[in-house]
């Protein structure tokens, strides 16, 4: 990609010379110009053309004569005349600019009279591509889809001979048209899809032609899912073509021990196979793909040639993400079916097995293990029919985890296959380290022993004949158990630590990078497992190892592994030691700050560009629209996250022992330098999960800043991008609206809106973050700014929106009532009926938000929102005393009424009976699952004991037991945490009955003994 933009700046200073009034200069340009082979000479001119002033921005074309040379010239029976005309068109599709609809019928004239010229191949090939780029160049406007339509068969024709004429250029246009604008291959999409299927199928064709027409097809099932539906005709074919893919492996006898792990070769059918299979399974669903495939791939596993047993178990890995609600509930038959194939007489069969185990473990963590924890019984009689289908009517059902670490550990003793080993290492890491540690511990001691033997053997045959692959994953199996167990690692402390020291110690040959790196971090993360007092007895040894690595740094490569490793360990021993930690990081923060600096390369391109480049490694291109992709290259990115990660560990871990460096920390990426960039992020980011992570820090940033980390022209473009990332959610739901009323739509279709609903309300969520942390930095004062987005907040409370739509918009409201009263008050005419209204909504969510917003105008409101207190609790009353007020749905927005309720009665007692709506109120205590509300409620509860209240201790102090039952539930139920200053004072309420012997018996007698030892916990922790 880098190279292709310098030789087209090479090309550039080229033209100049070869205008150059210097005859030696132009001499020489020409030469080269001369030398330039014609294919590359017309693309950089055409690229030069684009450039210029074709059209300009207005879309009028300044180039007329360009226009007539384009139409002669594709009139000509002059075949050269003819190409140079079609690769003009092909490469530079908007050269009519706002002349275009002018000449529509021109354009399509041209484009069949050329693609109907039977005699000249070529002419055929570039009318075709040249048709692609106008399309995809108008991928907005469907009425021209619709007036093109009637080219597809010729451009279909022109795709299935160019394969045949080892050209798949054609071929690469449709799978463009299939990415961007799918829609178009509607009309013949029947036709397209068997076409794909054929050429696909053809072996006489090359491997890249097979998976490119593939690609078609698994493309379609990513971008028109539900038009792909309807074809199951289709789809019942291709996934056998792509189990047969996976099938084409070649017999490789040092395959099994082979102590190298080499890259997957995407270029072959197998893996270009899987990866179909799993991309159709994500993109069309399980619904539709378990039942087609379930047949072919027990077929497969009961084939007697390895390589189809092979391929089931690599297909049954591929489909568990996109067809993870069917398999969920035949899942424990399914692992037991698999750990048979561990003892496949095979050993690249018993590697696959290893495959499906440990990526099952990690596409259905954590349930994976939970489920196989505990023995399945009273199964649906849907799961029956799916394990009947699937043959699995005789697998026995019993204790997963043993039965799994156990297969696992005995394929890790495959002596004599070493590819075997290793992988059911890594299948027994991905199945630890997603684990909870409750249910690793019962089989901890059999688990550590058998990996203690297998390191010890291996670290013999390391010294012996000098192959550490197994030993290199081993490695990390006892780095995951550690990091699982905790504490619970203790007792095998000393059975790995003096081996493990070893190797760091001893490892230090180039080819043991890797081993040497992974058992860095093993050390690291098991001192961290058993905690300082444990480790200390060690720390001096290992420091030392880790200060003899990182004096060597200076002469290791930049791509070695055991930097990464290093960084990590580093900071994983500043947890260890604490302060202690200080002395070394003179050593340690050279290359982490060198690391912390990578600086990624990217770069905007066109999709003819990113086509040039899609061969070259390292770069990730996401997709702008409008023929455009955004590229970074993504070596050294994870390393350049984890560096600034350790940074921020050391300054929380270190402080003031942190101070020497924090001017280099801070030019590097503190809030200074990174503001502006974070902001133009949430403008710029296309990756919604990114944009919700940038978006989230920065509200915390804001947060932790306050007041004056922004200046004004930060506030005039954050402005502008909150107010467009609000108008983008509204748009987004007409769109999904359209959807709805397509013709392809169906489930299928309305999951994946909801998909991306969800993923716009979570946007929307970072948005009201973002607010959130501004309001409560600047209060009253960012009113001003705030009023441009005020009509888009006020249009998500509307009572037409969805209801996180309201929810969201009554959060944001709830902020500038907290936060920027009694100025707040200016903007109730938008937001008090609203909020009044929906505290009885149908919607949870929306009763709670509202909840809160009354909560809020009572304790920070001034004297204008009165009568609103007023006429808000018979509502609140309402909600509280409301059948089902306390079912799980219920319980967060009940709570938050009660609170509410108690706000009223504390700082707005004129506006309301308090004496009439105090018994009610205790009655409805303790909360207990809105942890900061249940502070605000016991807080007030005990400003009415401290003042001696008479309706709260009642006549003769009463009530006393039912407070004592209050305090109980509360305790029990974890409501206030022991360090919170409320804890200490429900605990003196409790101390000062504890002092008149007779009430505090009276007040314990009446309560269970779970009550009683609440009490006596409060008493000894608070």
């Amino acid at each position: 990609m880098a190279a292709a933009a310098a030789e087209q700046q090479q090309f550039y200073l080229l033209l100049g010379n070869l205008l150059s009034p210097d005859n030696v200069v132009r001499k020489q340009a020409e030469e080269t110009y001369e030398n330039i082979p014609g294919q590359s000479k017309i693309t950089f001119l055409l690229q030069a053309i684009r450039n210029t002033t074709a059209a300009e921005e207005d879309g009028n074309n300044q180039w007329p004569e360009g226009l007539k040379f384009l139409f002669d010239s594709v009139s000509s029976q002059n075949v050269g005349l003819r190409e140079a005309a079609l690769h003009i068109f092909w490469n530079f599709p908007g050269i009519f600019g706002n002349q275009q609809q002018h000449y529509l019928d021109v354009i399509k004239r041209m484009l069949v009279q050329c693609m109907q010229d039977q005699e000249h191949p070529s002419i055929r090939t570039l009318s075709a591509r040249a048709t692609a780029a106008f399309i995809l160049a108008n991928e907005h406007n469907v009425a021209l889809f619709k007036h093109f339509a009637d080219l597809l068969p010729g451009f279909l024709q022109a795709v299935n001979d160019s394969c045949y004429q080892n050209d798949d250029s054609v071929l690469k246009s449709l799978v463009e048209i299939a990415d961007t604008v799918p829609k178009y291959l509607r009309p013949h999409l029947e036709a397209t899809l068997q076409l794909s299927l054929k050429l696909c199928g053809d072996t006489s064709l090359n491997n890249m032609q097979r998976q490119l027409a593939l690609e078609v097809i698994v493309t379609l099932s990513e971008t028109a899912a539900a038009m792909l539906r309807k074809h199951t005709n289709i789809v019942a074919q291709t996934i056998p073509q792509m189990l047969a893919m996976m099938v084409d492996l070649e017999e490789d006898e040092d395959w099994a021990n082979a102590d190298e792990l080499e890259d997957d070769d995407f270029d072959s059918n197998a893996v270009a196979g899987e990866s179909a299979l799993d991309r159709m399974a994500c993109g069309l669903g399980g619904k539709l793909v378990l039942p087609m495939i379930k047949e072919h791939i027990m077929q497969m596993l009961q084939n007697p040639d390895w390589k189809y047993r092979h391929a089931g178990l690599m297909a049954l890995s591929a489909i568990g993400e996109g067809c993870h609600q069917q398999m969920e509930g035949i899942l424990n038959e399914i692992v037991n079916f698999v750990l048979l194939f561990l003892q496949d007489p095979h050993p690249r069969v018993r590697y696959a097995a290893c495959n499906a185990v440990g990526q099952m473990a990690t596409d259905f963590a954590p349930g994976f293990q939970k489920k196989f924890h505990e023995k399945v019984s009273n199964e649906s009689a849907d799961t029956q029919t799916l394990r009947r289908g699937m043959a699995f009517e005789n697998v026995c059902v019993c204790d997963f985890i043993s039965q799994v670490i156990a297969a696992l550990l005995q394929t890790m003793e495959d002596q004599g296959n070493q590819r075997v080993q290793a992988h059911a290492a890594a299948a027994l890491i991905n199945f630890t380290e997603d684990c909870p540690k409750s249910l690793l511990i019962p089989y901890l001691d059999n688990l550590v022993k058998h990996l203690h033997s297998i390191m010890v053997l291996k670290l013999q045959e390391l010294i012996q004949k000098g192959t550490k692959l197994v030993l290199e994953q081993v490695v990390t199996s006892i780095a995951s158990v550690a990091d699982t167990a905790e504490e619970k690692f203790v007792p095998y402390y000393d059975s790995f630590m003096p081996s493990l020291k070893h190797i760091v110690e001893n490892a230090v040959q180039k080819e043991l990078r890797l081993l040497r790196g992974k058992t860095i971090e093993c050390i690291s993360l098991i001192g961290l497992a058993v905690g300082k007092e444990k480790f200390m007895q060690d720390a001096s040894d290992v420091m030392q190892l880790l200060l003899k690595t990182q004096t060597d740094f200076r002469d290791m490569e930049d791509d070695d592994p055991q930097i990464s490793y290093m960084i990590s360990a580093w900071a994983r021993m500043c947890k260890i030691l604490g302060k202690e930690f200080q002395q070394y990081l003179p050593v340690v923060m050279g290359p982490l700050l060198k690391t912390a600096s990578i600086k990624p390369e990217v770069a905007l391109l066109d999709t003819q560009d990113m086509e040039n480049m899609s061969d070259d490694d390292g770069w990730e291109f996401v997709n702008l629209g409008d023929q455009q992709s955004f590229g970074i290259k993504t070596a050294g990115l994870e390393e350049k996250s984890t560096a600034c990660q350790m940074l921020v560990c050391y300054a929380k871990e270190l402080k003031e022992g942190f101070v020497e460096y924090t001017e280099q920390v801070v030019k590097l990426m503190m809030w200074h330098f990174m503001c502006d960039a974070l902001i133009k992020a949430i403008g710029t980011e296309p990756d919604s999960d990114v944009l919700s992570e940038i978006m989230h820090s920065f509200a915390k940033c804001i947060e932790v800043m306050g007041d004056g980390c922004l200046n004004n022209e930060h506030f005039e473009e954050l402005g502008g991008i909150l107010k467009a990332k609000l108008e983008e959610h509204f748009k987004n739901q007409e769109l999904r609206q359209v959807k709805r009323q397509d013709e392809d739509y169906d489930e299928q279709v309305e999951e994946s809106l909801q998909d991306e609903d969800d993923n716009d309300v979570y946007i929307l969520t970072k948005v009201s973050d973002i607010l959130h942390s501004i309001f409560s930095s600047y209060k009253e004062k960012v009113l001003p700014w705030f009023e441009q987005l005020l009509p888009l907040i006020v249009n998500l409370i509307c009572l037409h929106r969805p209801w996180p739509d309201r929810q969201w918009g009554l959060c944001i409201f709830d902020d500038v009532i907290e936060h920027c009263s009694p100025a707040s008050f200016k903007y109730a005419e938008y937001f008090i009926r609203p909020m009044l209204q929906y505290t009885c909504d149908s919607s949870p969510e929306v009763r709670q938000a509202a909840a809160y917003g009354l909560g809020v105008m009572a304790q920070y409101g001034g004297d204008n929102y009165r009568p609103f207190c007023t006429e808000a609790l018979p509502l609140l009353v309402r909600v509280i005393q409301s059948a089902d007020s306390k079912t799980k749905e219920n319980i967060n927005a009940t709570e938050n009424c009660i609170s509410a309720v108690g706000k009223i009665m504390k700082f707005k007692p004129d506006c309301v009976n308090v004496e009439e709506v105090l018994p009610h109120w205790l009655s409805w205590l303790p909360l207990h699952e809105d942890k900061e509300e249940a502070v605000q409620t016991f807080n007030y509860l005990c400003d009415l004991i401290e003042s001696n209240h008479p309706i709260v201790l009642g006549p003769n102090n009463t009530n006393l037991p039912k407070i004592f039952s209050i305090i109980a539930e509360g305790e029990m139920h974890e409501a206030i945490k022991h360090e919170d200053p409320c804890a200490k004072r429900l605990a003196n309420v409790v101390r000062q009955v504890q002092t008149s012997g007779g009430l505090w018996t009276e007040c314990i007698a009446q309560l269970s003994p779970e009550q009683q030892a609440a009490i006596q916990e409060l008493l000894n922790s608070a």
